[in-house]
């Protein structure tokens, strides 16, 4: 049986929709079809029900959906594991969203000059959502700040950047005191259901700070904008990428010992995809050297 065949119909499943899962394979609408109706026909059974434009799963597609996505990740780790020697093959790769610009334009463009044989297939989100895709075998390998609890095991931490975080303000505030300015100014609150949202707030609890919360937001140059623009201060990681050019901010650093959070890339201990994991480690190294630099 040919796998596409699978991935098609898994990815159709896993989307709900026809035209969704033809534009994540990027094929047309009428090839996926096509290909479900073909392994519909191998298999003798109704997996697709349509009624109208709509389409869904049927009980039995929906039953063999799942039992093909493992089928589907075993043939990949099979594949990895006759190219082990060699680097090249599809690498799935998850970045929480703020890690991206940091680090991942110095090292995907040396990964895709260096291997032009390695196909990386990058998915994005929050570190929470990266580590949920990591732990169901969705992504091999994932750039994502440290959860707020121990990791298992059968996952290898590597760390690549600590952040500490810090106290920003308009040019224009006149105290300097940075628990102060968290206990009387507005405050911009970073989003308390991402990791890094919830270390800040955990730092004004141990504190005993209870700010006066303006606004909450889950997007740092946002947040920066709105500083410069008058409307409080915020407590944000001090993260090595520039803030938006033209802003007027200045940033206190806090007592000691200050909170950080840890950048770090996290992979299966057990991975099949060994040898192209160690390859984006190198890379990576090296660009936080040239960052660092």
């Amino acid at each position: 049986m040919d796998t596409r065949l699978l991935e098609c119909f898994t990815t159709f499943a896993e989307c709900g929709s026809v035209a969704e899962a033809a534009r994540r394979l990027n094929i047309a609408p009428t090839t996926l079809a096509l290909r479900i109706r073909t392994l519909e026909a191998e298999l003798g059974l109704g997996l697709m029900a349509r009624s109208g434009r709509l389409s869904r799963p049927t009980p039995v597609g929906a039953l063999l959906a799942q039992r093909a996505s493992r089928i589907l990740l075993d043939v990949r780790e099979l594949r990895a594991l006759q190219e082990s020697n060699m680097p090249r093959g599809q690498l799935r790769l998850g970045v929480a969203q703020s890690a991206i610009t940091a680090l991942l334009c110095d090292v995907l463009p040396a990964l895709t000059r260096k291997y032009p044989d390695l196909e990386i297939v990058v998915q994005k989100g929050s570190s929470a959502q990266i580590y949920s895709k990591i732990r169901s075998g969705e992504i091999d390998v994932a750039f994502l700040f440290h959860p707020p609890f121990l990791l298992p095991k059968r996952f290898i931490w590597r760390p690549l950047r600590e952040e500490r975080y810090i106290v920003i303000l308009s040019t224009s505030e006149t105290l300097r005191d940075a628990l102060q300015l968290l206990r009387e100014r507005p405050f911009l609150r970073y989003d308390q259901s991402l990791w890094s949202g919830q270390i800040a707030d955990n730092y004004l609890r141990q504190h005993h700070i209870r700010p006066h919360v303006k606004i909450e937001l889950d997007a740092l140059d946002a947040i920066a904008v709105l500083v410069h623009r008058g409307m409080g201060v915020a407590l944000v990681p001090d993260r090595s990428i520039p803030w938006p050019e033209g802003l007027s901010i200045e940033k206190l650093s806090l007592p000691e010992p200050s909170p950080m959070r840890e950048l770090g890339l996290l992979w299966p201990s057990t991975s099949a995809h060994t040898r192209l994991i160690q390859i984006v480690e190198q890379e990576t190294a090296n660009a936080l050297r040239g960052v660092n630099r």
